[in-house]
Formats: structure tokens, sequence, C-alpha cells
């Protein structure tokens, strides 16, 4: 803008001017208006149509708002679409594969949508159909394959032979089995092989029955020692007179899952009995000293010495009687005896001497004065036999295994803390009178016996300050600050990311979406009035000059002229800003024009 700044623009430019100016919806109508003036200089006519429909969309400023809508709505549609899907389950798995063609073929018949998984080795259906399905095609004898059970025996054959009705019974224990064992969470599948000897009726030549199971374990699952355990005896007692150890229990790997009869050694169970007595005595005299010493300051070690042998013994014992007279009597015999001789022979000789003697009669029952023969006794003999009962004891002893055999108890107590009267701490050690007290309190709570031989050991000494490991490494290295350093540039990576995203897609898609208000254009002259540099029509610019006439001073020429001047430039650079094409085609006249 110089002296040249009063001439006057090209009434076809002026057009283009108050079309680039048309406000609201209008502007499409004064470019096109525009573009039609513009036809004498041979651009107008084909300004439209270069104008492609792509070009329009991306002038758009809701075009990226309209894509981000239809994309939102093609993910809504597309995940209600996914929601309808139905859910598949699998029906069967780990099926031959002439079960698989028999259970597809019944499933295309049924008219059931179906899918594969594992690599084929699974059926899917519909989640709703499954135990229709399966009720189904068990109708049908699918699949045919896997363990069978007792249903074996219901199609046995009229003169079957003994020895194939003891191999299908076999068969279907082992099928029972095998069915049960899979019920296991861990089992996926199970084999059971059982030899059953054939019974004899000789005592000697009896064997008993033993088994062998194979468990297929899920991935990452695996049988505790409780679960063998089960597993062992259910089988056991599956079978008649089946001892438990005779069952052998081997995974999928060829681990030996059952523990061989050993008496060498302790189990599992047995070292967890042991582990369990030590804990539980620790905790009680942990219990009982937390209180006089505080946490941390008193710790204890248990050792337990277990017996788990079993022994069974019986005795009886005699023992004689203490006092006769209160001893109970058994039986008692008493025996006299008492023998008596006669005096020579008298009387008259004949024939009454000659006969036998009557019965002595004592000389007591004999009367006085009476006349014959007299007796005396020769001797007297008197037996007695007492029995009594003796005393005796029988006494049967049956020792259960896990008894305690004797105790270990390692007690080791810090100084005290005490506290004067100007408040100083210091750390004492404890009189041998508390000493005895805590030894005493660990001995009750430990349940001490003598008779076993237990031990306890109670230690006062100062416990050693831990040493810091990271106390000569300088405060930028510590695991404190290393730890914030990283917290900090976490979150700073964070904040990092989420500004980048708002400068660069955000704001962006937000100022082409809701662009600002376009500042309101300035009043245009009319197309037949000449309009010079300054934007001012030449009406104004002359009534400007009268007032100037009137009576202004130079400086407020100068400084209207300076304002004027600025109010042309910010007048062109709207006319720019608003449509640069049009500018273009402007200077691109003035040139031709010139020429």
């Amino acid at each position: 803008m110089d002296s040249s700044a009063n001439s006057l623009i090209n009434p076809d430019a002026r057009m283009g001017l108050a079309g680039a100016q048309a406000p609201g919806g209008a502007a499409g109508a004064g470019q096109a208006g525009g573009a039609a003036d513009l036809g004498g200089g041979g651009l107008g006519g084909n300004f439209t149509q270069r104008l492609s429909g792509l070009t329009q969309m991306r002038g758009n400023p809701r075009a990226p708002l309209i894509f981000a809508v239809a994309v939102l709505l093609a993910v809504v549609v597309g995940l209600w679409l996914w929601s309808r899907a139905p859910d598949y389950k699998v029906l069967y798995s780990n099926l031959s594969d002439q079960d698989g063609g028999s259970i597809i073929t019944a499933l295309q018949q049924a008219n059931i949508p179906y899918k594969f998984s594992d690599g084929g080795g699974a059926i899917l259906v519909p989640a709703e159909q499954v135990h229709e399905m399966r009720l189904r095609l068990a109708s049908q004898g699918l699949p045919k394959s896997g363990s069978v059970g007792f249903e074996l025996m219901d199609n046995e054959k009229f003169g079957i032979s003994q020895f194939a009705e003891q191999v299908n019974y076999q068969r279907a224990l082992e099928g029972e089995l095998e069915r049960t064992i899979e019920s296991v969470n861990a089992v996926k599948t199970a084999r059971v092989h059982l030899a059953i000897p054939k019974p004899s009726v000789f005592v000697r030549d009896h064997e008993t029955p033993s088994a062998a199971v194979l468990v297929n374990l899920y991935p990452g699952r695996m049988l505790d020692e409780g679960q063998v355990n089960a597993i062992t005896h259910m089988v056991a007692s599956a079978v008649p007179d089946m001892p438990a150890h005779g069952v052998t229990i081997v995974d999928q790997d060829g681990n030996l899952l059952t523990q061989p009869p050993s008496g060498a050694g302790l189990d599992a169970t047995q070292l967890k009995y042991v582990q369990q007595v030590e804990h539980n005595t620790q905790q009680r005299i942990d219990a009982i000293l937390a209180p006089l010493f505080g946490g941390g300051n008193a710790h204890s070690q248990v050792s337990a010495d277990i017996d788990f042998s079993q022994s069974e013994q019986t005795s009886e014992n005699y023992g004689p009687n203490g006092n006769p007279q209160q001893a109970a009597i058994r039986s008692q015999q008493t025996s006299t005896d008492t023998e008596l001789s006669q005096g020579g022979a008298s009387g008259v000789p004949g024939a009454l001497s000659n006969q036998p003697p009557q019965p002595a009669s004592a000389p007591v029952n004999a009367p006085n004065g009476a006349s014959g023969a007299t007796t005396t006794p020769v001797s007297d003999r008197k037996d007695a036999t007492t029995n009594y009962e003796l005393d005796k004891t029988v006494r049967h002893v049956q020792q259960s295994m896990g008894g305690i055999k004797r105790l270990s108890v390692a007690v080791v107590v810090n100084y005290m803390r005490v506290v004067d009267a100007k408040g100083h701490a210091t750390m004492q050690p404890m009189t041998p009178e508390m000493n005895a007290q805590v030894t005493q309190l660990v001995k009750d709570a430990m349940g001490y016996s003598a008779e076993r031989g237990d031990s306890v050991n109670v230690v006062n000494s100062a416990f050693t300050a831990d040493v810091d490991p990271n106390a000569n490494l300088p405060w930028w290295r510590t695991p404190d600050m290393i730890a914030l350093a990283k917290q900090i540039a976490t979150y700073l990576g964070i904040g990092a990311v989420a500004l980048f995203l708002y400068f660069v897609m955000v704001k962006p898609a937000l100022r082409r979406a809701f662009p600002p208000p376009a500042p309101a254009a300035a009043a245009l002259p009319s197309p037949d009035e000449p309009i010079l540099l300054d934007g001012l029509p030449a009406a104004e610019r002359s009534g400007s000059a009268a007032r100037e006439d009137d009576g202004e001073s130079e400086l407020m020429a100068l400084e209207s002229d300076k304002h004027k001047f600025e109010r042309n430039l910010e007048y062109a650079r709207n006319i720019a800003r608003q449509d640069p094409k049009i500018v273009a085609t402007v200077v691109k006249s003035w040139v031709s024009d010139e020429r």
C-alpha cells in the first residue's frame, strides 16, 4: 500500500470480492457468482469443475466427526452381532475317528450347528443343546469307544462259557473303576488293569488280587498324597481280598505315585505330623512370652522326637497273698484218722469164742462195772487242706503310633529396655529370678515331663541390630529413590502420551468439527461504485477530505492515514484468509489488465 492506494479496483475483481464476503450459507453462492463474473478472464468456468467430491469432503470440517460416528456405529453393530452368536461348549472330546464321524453325521441329520476345537479333538455345539444331544446320541449308542461298565452284562448271550462271563465281569469292573477315578477333578482319563487270580480250594495256593492304575492328568494339575491314598483304598475296596499295597498308580509321565511298602524312613504324613507338633509348641511358647518382652524380643525353636512304632504287649502276673485271713478260699478239705487196739483173748472156749468180735464201744458208753474187753486208742491223725485264690494280673497294652518321646526347647530372649527417671533408655539383662520364671513358663507351655527327658534352655542376650545393606549407597542409588524415580517417569510418560494424543489427534479433530465463528465482514460497496485500495468508497473518501479541510490538524491527518493504512491492510488480510483463490484471481486480473 503506497501512493497507488487511490487507484480503483477493476469492476470484475470487485464482484469477486463481493462474492467472497457473502455471509453465512451464501458463501458458496457468492463464490459461484464471483466465478461467473470472472468468466471473462477465462478462469471462472473451470473453477467449479475442478472441485471434486473428495476435495469437498476433505474441506468439510465435520468429516472426521462423521467418520468417527460411523466407526462407532460399526463397532456397536459388530458387538451386538457377536453377542447374538451362540455360545459353544464341548459335546465330546478325545474321540476316535470312527466315533467322531458317526457323531457328526448324527448332528447333521438333526440340523445342529457344530464346530471343532483343539485340532479336531473336541466337538462343540451350542451350550443350550449339549445335554439334549448327549442323551440323543446315547440312545443311538454313541460314542461306542471308551470304557464300559456293568452295562456290558446286560446283553449276555445264552450258553456263554464261564471263562467269557468272568472276562466280561472283569472288564465291567475295570470300566466302572475308570469312570469313578475320572470323577476326580485333576484326572482327565484313567485306565485300570485288574489281576484277579483263579480261586483255589487249597489255602496254601491262595493268591491275593492286584491292580495297576494309569491316570492321565490335566495340564498343570497333580495329585497330592491324600488323593493318591484315596484312589488306592477305593480300588482295594472295590475288589474282594485286595490289599491296599497291591494297588500301583502311575501317571502319564511314568512317575510312580504310590509309595512301595517299606519301613525305612518316614512318609510325608509322618513328617507333617512332626512339623505340626513342633509348630504348635512353638506358637504356645511365643504367645506366652510376647506380652512380657514384646513382639520380636523372644524367639523359640522346638525339636520333637516322635515315636511312630506301633507295639502290642500282653502280660500275666501272679503275686503272693499279703494277708491269709483276707484271702479268698477256693476249696478246703479236712481228714481225721483214729486207730484203736484191743486186749488178749478171754472167756469160755467154745463156739462163741471163735466168732468175730463185736463192734467196740467207747469206754464212756460202756456200763459201769460191766465186765468184758476194754479198748484203748493207739494213734490219732488229722489232715486239713485249704486252697486259696491266687493274685493274677493280665495286662494287654497296645501303644499307638505318634507318641512324643522327647521335646527339646531353646529360647533366646533379648535384653529388657529400661527407662530411668530422666527418660534415658538402656538395655539391661534379666535377673536370675526372672530367668527362672521365664524357664518355668516355658516348661508349663510346652508340657514339660522329666520322665520323658525333656530339656529347656533359656538364654538372655542382646540381639544384634540388623545391618542396612543400603547404608553406604548415595541417596540417588537407594531403592526408595529408584522406585520413586520409576514412578515419576511412569507418570511423565503417561502425561506425555496423553498430551501427544490431544494435540495431534483430538484437538485438530475438534477444530475441524467445530470451527471458530468467522469475524464479521465489513460492509462492501455496491458493484457500480468505484473502490479505492484503502477499502473505502469514493463518497466516504470525499467526505473525509472535506472534514479534513474543515479544520483538522496535520497531526490528526497523519494519524488518520496511518489508521486507514492499517485498516486497509487488515481488510486485505481478511479477504486473503477467507478465500485465497479469489485474491489470486484478482491479482491475476490486475496483471492481465496491465498487459
